[in-house]
């Protein structure tokens, strides 16, 4: 992370140190707040996710978190136990491996909430730049590795962009991996950079808005 790029956002985001502090205010409180109002609906959740098919309630993947340090990312488990070990690190279209409460839950986006605990923990933020397997993140640009100064988020405006990548991927001549890699990851990247251009609470609240409206 030691380049030109990396080095040119770290002391921008030492002179917003105010507004990073207070971002993770306020992501404690509402990461707080959502736990104890939607509690029903995640206990439902985890429940149908364990009467559905066999395997633990939560996924929890190796993902690439701030200053590039790995973490465990919480999901509620949309896929058939072991699926990392059967196939692809990403989703391509009707995958088999997804189980039927699955796909109601990631239509839902449902399996992302369990990324509230992440936020709770320090390791993630409400709003932030998605947070990526290590293999991808070793397919980075320089100028890419800036998004790693900071916590990655729920949701992002790529998240929101990409909101139907599963099937973009499905309909690509390419290979699932060589597309993610060469025509998602860019643009992913570039507007992660944007947003860090502009990283605010009431940013994060705006993008946290339109994620809402993106799912319904």
């Amino acid at each position: 992370m030691q380049n030109a790029d990396t080095k040119a956002c770290f002391e921008k985001l030492r002179q917003h140190r105010g507004t990073l502090a207070a971002k993770r205010l306020f992501d404690i409180v509402v990461s707080f707040l959502i736990l104890v109002i939607l509690s029903p609906l995640l206990l439902i959740t985890a429940a149908a996710v364990k009467l559905d098919s066999k395997g633990p309630v939560f996924y929890r993947q190796e993902r690439v978190g701030r200053y590039g340090k790995p973490f465990r990312i919480y999901k509620f488990r949309t896929m058939v136990q072991d699926a990392d070990k059967k196939g692809l690190q990403i989703t391509v279209g009707q995958d088999p491996r997804i189980t039927r409460v699955g796909r109601v839950i990631r239509k839902c986006r449902l399996d992302e909430f369990a990324q509230v605990l992440n936020v709770l923990d320090g390791t993630m933020s409400l709003v932030g730049p998605r947070p990526e397997v290590p293999k991808y993140v070793k397919a980075y640009q320089p100028a890419y590795l800036s998004t790693l100064l900071v916590r990655p988020g729920v949701t992002a405006p790529s998240s929101i962009h990409f909101r139907n990548e599963d099937e973009i991927l499905a309909e690509s001549p390419l290979d699932p991996e060589t597309t993610y890699i060469e025509k998602i990851l860019p643009t992913k990247m570039q507007l992660n950079l944007q947003y860090m251009d502009s990283i605010s609470v009431g940013n994060d609240i705006k993008v946290m808005v339109q994620t809402v409206r993106a799912v319904f």
